[in-house]
Order: structure tokens, then C-alpha cells, then sequence
């Protein structure tokens, strides 16, 4: 037993898992945890907005894949920060927030203290996977323990912790830190996979699938697709589990026109957003399917054929000795088939401009381990298609959260975990907005991100679904912005001006060997660029 305030505690839990990083932005509920922070001797990235805290965290753990953690006030600090935990949630990412709460003797009382909620843990765990208090220093280690093991434990997501103002600097006898093992993983069930393998054996022309879910088993995936001759594709969050240099390794602009004529279906650790909730048409009575996936309830949302309840990386083993045993035939001219329909897309997506002349040199110009994150932008959207993806990691989204202003403060946390590789942050000029003063805090921490500003004046996005929808009223979606090469120069970021991609490859290029922030204000004339929907929405035929 050591004597420990309740910051000291929670923080010695911290350590003992690993942490070395924390986000956070200061304040009265928690001065005695950041001065436990300090204390320790962790690297504080202090930011600007509760929010950026976390998505910076949101971005380290994406990037690195360990926990990423962020403290914040209580109240409107927590709801600040609310929008990155729903995505952490959305994306299956392990985000720890450690925030405040009243003081003791307020607590459940309802009288109006400083940053109170009428229920704040209750709404925590409307949006994290896992929640709770700490009412003294000696619970510290326990309910730390416990976060960690239920962020890390089947299908990923962030915690929450949060503990009374008085009791962060209340000291106590209390426990070493404690370290729990993550929950043991289903194991496959072996009738499933069986059933699996009789579907592959019988399949002609199968397609998997994948998401983040399958992150940890890019081994055993790549060597099932090769042995069946099965295109590769995700969305978003699983991009670069097989390369896109892989001639397997396909984006969704080329696995939809091999789609016709699938008849096996495979999603590993995926929602299968794509195939069922996009305008693919999609065809029960003559496609089959095999799920594998870690979360049980899954298999009820969008039930499969074969549905493997089981991690990503043990099923898929399985499932690729069962295949072996039971033998396929392969298809002579399916590589082909999956060479042409790349080769078609590829050509067909360069009308999309001049969003792909930007996204072809920044692909050309950044190494396969560079770290990109997108943004709900014109240029945003089609990188998920448009741009060639070799590691996974490495292209980070808000997935299906969707929340625009996420872009850089993500982009900053994945270059605090990843300090020696390139990282860039795709973004427009209405969500950048979102989070500029942040550009203050790539400054003060030397967050060497380069910022790709496309800048057409507009929620552009918005701007053309009014047009075409609602007959040309356009309403709230058109922006007067500053001069962002000034501004960003303002808080002491480098900075230039791209008028066309002609001028790009040569301002990127001095912009990555800088050693420091620096953000690149591409203009783009409102209204100018080609509506990238087309391909993550296609026609229906």
C-alpha cells in the first residue's frame, strides 16, 4: 500500500498500462490530475478545444494502435469532447477520457455546481462502450484496470473514468496499479467455419469484404483472397489491410463493377456497409454469405449464411485450413477479370477533378507509411477511392460518424504517436474552421502536420445537394473566409498558396521537409469541382 492522492492513483494506472501520452486541457475539477500528470513526468499535449483533446487521442490510437487518452472538464468540457468519443465508438478504437465530477458532497444533488449534469455518467455511457466513477483513491486501480480491459477486449471502443474534484487531490492508502488480462475472444466454432468453407468451395466468383475489424488479421486474409482468387475491398476504415498495390487489393470504384457478378459475399470484421447500405444492388436469393466478427450482436443486425462468431485473425486461419482441406477451384480467368475491372476504374476515376490531379501527386509524392486523414470534403471523399492505400493505419477517417472538423486534430494525435513518418491532413475550408485555433497548438508542441486546405469558399457539398435538390436554393452553405495563408502565419505555421495542381508537387514537397506545421491553401473556384459520389453511390443500373 502507498499513500496516493486520486489523480496519483489513477495516473500510476496509466503508467502501468503503457502510457506515456496524454491530451487534455486543464481546469478547475481536475487541477489535481494534471498535476499527477505532471508529477509522472507524461508528455501533456495541452489544445484549444475539449474537442480537439479528443480527436487527437482518437488519432493516436488509430495511428498506433494502443489506447489513446484525454482529460477534460466535466459538463460542457465531456460534451465538448463528446463528438470524438462517438467516433472512437463508431471506429472501434480504444480512447480512454478521464474527466471530473462534482465534489463529493454534491453529488446527485442537483444544485446547480460548478459544470454539473443532471447525469453525467449515465450520458458517458450512452456513447462509450464502458463507464464509471471513482469515489476513492483506493478504487483507482481497480476501475483504471477495468477500463482498459473493456477498451481492448472484444470489439474495441472507447472508456470513460471520471472522479468527484475533491477526491483528485484526497489522499489515501491505496494498492499498486493493477493490469487485467482482456476478456478471452469466442473461439470458432468449427461447424461454422466448416459451413464457411462448403460456401467457398461452391462459389465461383467470391468478394470479402473487411474493416477494422480485420486490421490485426491482414496476414491470413491476404492468403485466403489468394487462394481463392477473392478482390479485397473496404470502405474506409479498412483500407490498406491488403494493399492497394496488390493486385487483390481493390477500391470500392473497382470492386463494384466486378459486384454483378458475385456470388459469395465475405465480411470480416465489417459492417458490410458498402454491399447492404449503400445503392449496390444487392441480391439475397442469389448471393450467399460468411461474416466473421467479434460482436455477436452483429450476426443479428445483418444475419449471414455462415456467420462466424469469432476474432478476425483466428477465424480467418481456420477458415483458411478448412478451405485447404475441402480444395477450390479457381477461376482461370478471374485475376483477370479483377486486373481489367482495376484498370477500368483507375481511368474512369480521373474525371473527378481536380480533386484526383491533387490526390494522384500526393500519392505519388508520400511514402506507402505516410499517415493521411480525411475530411468531409470534395477532395475527402474521393480519397476514398481515389487514393491508393499500401499499410493499414494509414488512412484515417471519422467513419460513419461523418463529423466534419475532425480532419486535423486527428491528423495532429496520429503524428504525436508517430513522430518520424510523414503526416497530412486533407481538409476544406469550412472544416477546418472547425478546429484553427488548433493550429496553436501545433505550433507550441511542434506537430510537424502538413495541411492540405482546399478552399472553395462553400460547404461545398451542401452547396451542390441544394442546388440540384431544391432548385437551386442555396441556404447557409456558402462562406466568406480569411486569408488562411496569413492567418496560419499568424500563429507562427509556414504556409503557401496553391492556385492549381501544376503548382502543387513542388509547395508539397517543401512543405514535408520543413520540420514543422505547415498548412497549404489550395483554391479551388466554387462550384468547380466534379461531384465524387458517383462512386461511392453509384447509379442504380
Amino acid at each position: 500500500m502507498t499513500t496516493l492522492t486520486g489523480g496519483e492513483a489513477i495516473v500510476s494506472g496509466l503508467v502501468a498500462h503503457g502510457v506515456d501520452t496524454v491530451f487534455g486541457l486543464p481546469g478547475a475539477q481536475v487541477y489535481g490530475l494534471f498535476d499527477a500528470f505532471h508529477q509522472a513526468q507524461l508528455k501533456v499535449i495541452g489544445a484549444r478545444h475539449e474537442q480537439a483533446c479528443g480527436y487527437m487521442a482518437f488519432g493516436y490510437a488509430r495511428a498506433s494502435g494502443r489506447p489513446g487518452v484525454f482529460s477534460v472538464v466535466p459538463g460542457p468540457g465531456v460534451l465538448n469532447a463528446s463528438a470524438a468519443l462517438l467516433t472512437a465508438f463508431g471506429c472501434n478504437e480504444p480512447v480512454l477520457c478521464v474527466t471530473g465530477q462534482v465534489p463529493t458532497a454534491f453529488l446527485g444533488r442537483g444544485r446547480g455546481h460548478l459544470h454539473e449534469m443532471p447525469d453525467q455518467l449515465a450520458t458517458l455511457r450512452s456513447y462509450v462502450k464502458w463507464a464509471d466513477r471513482i469515489e476513492a483513491p483506493a478504487n483507482a486501480p481497480t476501475v483504471v484496470a477495468r477500463a482498459f480491459q473493456e477498451m481492448l477486449s472484444g470489439r474495441r471502443g472507447p472508456a470513460s473514468v471520471e472522479m468527484p474534484w475533491d477526491i483528485f487531490t484526497q489522499r489515501a492508502d491505496t494498492a499498486s496499479a493493477q493490469v487485467f488480462a482482456p476478456l478471452p475472444p469466442p473461439q470458432p466454432d468449427p461447424d461454422a467455419v466448416k459451413q464457411a468453407a462448403s460456401l467457398i468451395k461452391a462459389a465461383k466468383a467470391p468478394m470479402i469484404f473487411v474493416g477494422s475489424g480485420a486490421i490485426d488479421a491482414r496476414e491470413e486474409i491476404l492468403e485466403l483472397a489468394e487462394m481463392i482468387d477473392a478482390p479485397v475491398v473496404a470502405f474506409r476504415s479498412g483500407r490498406g489491410i491488403v494493399s492497394n498495390a496488390h493486385e487483390l487489393g481493390l477500391t470500392m470504384a473497382a470492386a463494384y463493377k466486378l459486384w454483378p457478378n458475385t456470388d459469395l459475399m465475405i465480411g470480416i470484421g465489417t459492417r458490410l456497409e458498402l454491399p447492404t447500405m449503400s445503392r449496390w444492388p444487392y441480391r439475397p436469393d442469389r448471393l450467399k454469405s460468411i461474416r466473421i466478427d467479434i460482436d455477436p450482436v452483429e450476426m443479428r443486425r445483418y444475419p449471414a449464411d455462415a456467420p462466424v462468431i469469432a476474432d478476425a485473425k483466428a477465424a480467418t486461419a481456420d477458415l483458411v485450413a478448412a478451405v485447404r482441406k475441402v480444395g477450390y477451384s479457381k477461376t482461370n480467368r478471374r485475376r483477370a477479370a479483377i486486373r481489367e475491372a482495376s484498370a477500368s476504374a483507375q481511368v474512369e476515376i480521373q474525371r473527378i477533378q481536380p480533386q484526383m490531379a491533387y490526390l494522384n501527386i500526393l500519392r505519388e509524392v508520400l511514402p506507402a507509411n505516410a499517415i493521411v486523414t480525411d475530411e468531409l470534403s470534395q477532395v475527402g471523399f474521393a480519397s476514398w477511392y481515389g487514393f491508393p492505400i499500401y499499410e493499414p493505419r494509414t488512412f484515417i477517417t471519422s467513419g460513419y460518424q461523418g463529423t466534419l472538423g475532425s480532419g486535423f486534430p486527428t491528423a495532429l494525435g496520429a503524428k504525436v504517436a508517430n513522430p518520424d513518418r510523414p503526416v497530412v491532413a486533407i481538409t476544406g475550408d469550412g472544416g477546418f474552421m472547425f478546429g484553427v485555433q488548433e493550429l496553436a497548438t501545433a505550433v507550441q508542441f511542434n506537430i510537424a502536420v502538413v495541411t492540405l486546405l482546399f478552399n472553395n469558399n462553400a460547404y461545398g457539398n451542401v452547396r451542390r445537394d441544394q442546388r440540384e435538390r431544391f432548385d437551386g436554393r442555396v441556404v447557409a452553405s456558402d462562406l466568406v473566409n480569411p486569408d488562411f495563408v496569413k492567418l496560419a502565419e499568424s500563429f507562427g505555421v509556414a504556409a503557401a498558396r496553391v492556385t492549381s495542381p501544376d503548382h502543387f508537387e513542388a509547395a508539397l514537397e517543401k512543405a514535408l521537409v520543413h520540420g514543422g506545421p505547415y498548412l497549404l491553401s489550395i483554391e479551388v473556384p466554387r462550384d468547380s469541382e466534379v461531384s465524387p459520389w458517383a462512386f461511392i453511390h453509384p447509379p442504380k443500373p
